[in-house]
């Protein structure tokens, strides 16, 4: 094993949540919705706050980790990392830079997190009143393109017709999500299960998406406990350990307005290599997946690009079967995911990814060693997550 690899180096002690809200209904602010989530990951790691010595978030993270620190009455605090850029494309790469502080010896004990109250700060998927647009924005508002559906929507449109894609692949992973939320009872949308002709009759928010094709909004907070590899059964429960991480994007992938040279792309084509060089695995060793879904397009891109079909096999291998858990071929957000547990940009797909490798899963696969997260397709960085269990290592 390489002294540069993180793989088996570290491992995941705790896993905690807030309630999970629409969005604007949370009766807590966004700061005491991160505390909830990171006291039941100290719970679930049998520590006490004042064990934690870092933290890792993304996403323009709000709950500032010297008043956290403070919060919770910690003696020291030694390391804090945000991840730049890329939204929920950062919801694997701040576990992987709170796992490479412990690596380097610069925190012993490190919780990641992220926190969000979109009443307290205003909604994600909505474009907001503004005097002056710059950047990006200059080019795209003045013409229309004013919310997150508008601008992927392009690219998974590209990627639609340049391989053939049908629609009804993207459906096959909203059905998939709303499937497993209805046997997850803290899924948002656990009880309103959905059908292909519910999907079908719902109302176009920008072609190709659906309505069920977007992420939900929430408010809310997810947390983990990371600590060295080494001290992983000292915790309750089975060993989740970190076997490998990537983040970042290919060429030009960040070239603006809409002028990348590889447009119909979840921007994973870089990394997923260097995640399999990291583990020491392959596609074929993963038992299930949990892929942030800020839109179904950029699952199918996502998948396309960690070599789990090709892109001209979407719609034959893209099956409600194929995608179920327990038993499919490729079982997809288990826990509902972005669509239908919970929109907490991105970081529930982490600890549904923990709970499957632990088997404590509401629907545990049947192939539960492996568990890979992709976080943020068609952003830039995105990240990506591999988690195992002692057997892979």
């Amino acid at each position: 094993m390489s002294d540069r690899s993180l793989k088996g180096r570290v491992a995941v002690a705790g896993i905690g949540e807030s309630r999970y809200y629409k969005h604007g209904q949370s009766p807590d602010a966004e700061f005491k919705l991160a505390l909830q989530a990171i006291l039941a990951a100290c719970r679930d790691a049998g520590i006490a706050p004042a064990d934690i010595d870092g933290f890792a978030s993304y996403g323009n993270e709000r709950s500032d980790a010297s008043r956290l620190a403070a919060a919770l009455g910690m003696r020291q605090l030694r390391s804090a990392t945000l991840q730049w850029g890329g939204g929920g494309g950062g919801c694997c790469a701040a576990v992987a830079n709170g796992a490479a502080a412990i690596r380097a010896g610069m925190a012993e004990c490190v919780v990641v997190f992220r926190s969000l109250a979109q009443g307290e700060q205003g909604r994600y998927g909505q474009a907001a009143d503004l005097a002056t647009v710059s950047g990006e924005r200059a080019y795209l508002m003045p013409y229309g393109v004013l919310a997150p559906p508008q601008r992927f929507a392009m690219r998974v449109r590209r990627f639609m017709h340049d391989h053939g894609v049908r629609q009804e692949a993207m459906r096959a992973i909203a059905l998939a999500s709303y499937r497993h939320a209805q046997s997850n009872p803290r899924a948002v949308m656990h009880g309103k299960p959905l059908d292909e002709a519910r999907y079908d009759a719902s109302r176009w928010i920008v072609e190709p998406f659906r309505l069920y094709d977007c992420c939900m909004e929430n408010d809310g907070a997810a947390a983990i406990v990371l600590v060295d590899g080494a001290r992983a059964r000292d915790f309750p429960h089975k060993p989740v350990y970190l076997l490998g991480a990537a983040a970042g994007s290919g060429y030009r992938a960040g070239a603006d307005p809409h002028n990348s040279p590889n447009y119909a792309s979840a921007n994973f084509g870089t990394l997923a290599p260097d995640l399999y060089r990291m583990a020491g695995l392959g596609p074929n060793d993963v038992g299930v997946v949990q892929s942030y879904e800020n839109f179904t397009g950029g699952v199918v891109m996502a998948l396309v690009e960690h070599g789990f079909f090709r892109a001209e096999e979407a719609n034959t291998f893209l099956t409600l079967d194929n995608l179920s858990a327990p038993s499919g071929c490729l079982p997809l957000n288990t826990s509902g995911g972005n669509l239908a547990e919970c929109y907490m940009h991105g970081f529930e797909l982490v600890i549904e990814a923990v709970r499957q490798v632990r088997g404590t899963a509401t629907l545990t696969v049947q192939r539960n060693d492996v568990a890979l997260v992709t976080g943020g397709p068609m952003v830039t960085p995105a990240s990506n997550l591999l988690l195992g269990s002692e057997a892979t290592l």
